[in-house]
């Protein structure tokens, strides 16, 4: 008997991409999978639409929206197989998406979790923001994409489609191993939503398990479909950074990483507010208040062995914000030349 696949969406007031993408999850070609939406305090009509129209589909029900990140804690302790995976609501797959995640995970038991390509569902030929063919981080703690770099999506044209060690797998379709994710005690719930995913899949990094990109295969992601862009978005994301460079970095290399980011942010932030953008300015203010509060409330977890970040899968040793804005590479493969075709 092949393992045991739970694939558990998260939801929260999204019927109307459950009726829409539901059908292509349910049409899975995998023998061994069941499909689990766990509903994180909705108010539309989810549940009404899961009992009439998808009999098949498992419902457990949150009272309340604990985000992304304590939603899935929450879910994921009342669900058992082999292995997990986390899909977004707003996410069409390929019929065939499972089973090459499971082969890879199955042939290399320290490779803890994997994520396929993500494609735009909006313009298929092009990668989606959310992950495209894996993800890496720079020396300071930005996150970017085989395919994504800052808000840059390139063309799939294949040419990061080797099954490769990466940073971090997306929160937007991740397959994890079950027993690890318990092991790593899930996700880091005080971040609410963004970046968990990183956090987590570095945490499984500096445990001793790879973290891997799967693009045989791919799925199709609407994209920012349960938090709307803005000033909520950019506070989490900023704060959160910061909150996983502390818990994660040797002090050594957080001593003058954190001082660091905190300049280059600042000046993202003036760059937004002299372009007429106050909201994003005044969101990563907040995110560095944000921040400090949570540094002195004395709730921060540090890791206990962290190592030196570039000693991970998926590190780009430079800085990607002087690449990007400095020498205008917008594309991974013109700034991580020696890892494109792993």
């Amino acid at each position: 008997m092949k393992p045991l696949v739970s694939i558990v969406i998260l939801n929260y007031n999204g019927a109307g991409y459950l009726a829409k993408f539901l059908p292509s999850v349910l049409a899975t070609q995998y023998e061994n999978f069941e499909v689990v939406v766990a509903d994180n305090g909705s108010s539309d009509n989810s549940i009404e639409l899961l009992k009439e129209k998808f009999h098949s589909v498992k419902i457990i029900t949150n009272p309340t929206n604990e985000g992304f990140a304590g939603g899935y804690n929450w879910a994921l302790q009342k669900v058992e197989a082999n292995y997990f995976v986390l899909l977004n609501s707003d996410v069409a797959v390929d019929p065939n998406w499972i089973q090459p995640m499971v082969d890879l995970l199955e042939s290399n038991k320290t490779i803890g979790a994997c994520q396929p390509k993500i494609l735009s569902y909006n313009n298929q030929e092009l990668f989606e923001y959310a992950g495209a063919s894996g993800g890496w981080i720079d020396a300071f703690g930005y996150p970017f994409s085989r395919g994504r770099v800052f808000d840059v999506c390139e063309k799939d044209e294949k040419q990061y489609d080797t099954a490769a060690p990466i940073f971090w797998a997306t929160g937007a379709c991740m397959m994890i191993r079950s027993e690890l994710f318990h092991k790593m005690k899930g996700f880091d719930a005080s971040f609410f939503a963004h970046q968990e995913e990183i956090d987590l899949c570095w945490r499984m990094q500096l445990a001793g398990y790879a973290v891997y990109a799967c693009p045989q295969a791919y799925v199709f992601h609407v994209g920012a479909g349960t938090l709307p862009r803005g000033g909520r978005k950019v506070f989490l994301n900023f704060r959160n950074n910061l909150i996983m460079l502390t818990k994660n970095l040797p002090l050594s290399e957080l001593a003058w990483k954190l001082p660091s980011r905190f300049a280059l942010d600042a000046i993202s932030a003036f760059k937004g507010l002299l372009s007429g953008d106050a909201s994003f300015f005044f969101a990563i203010a907040k995110a560095h208040f944000a921040y400090l509060g949570y540094i002195f409330s004395g709730k921060l977890n540090r890791t206990k062995s962290p190592k030196p970040l570039i000693s991970l899968g998926g590190v780009y040793p430079g800085c990607l914000v002087f690449q990007y804005f400095i020498k205008n590479k917008h594309y991974f493969s013109k700034i991580v030349t020696k890892h494109v075709h792993n």
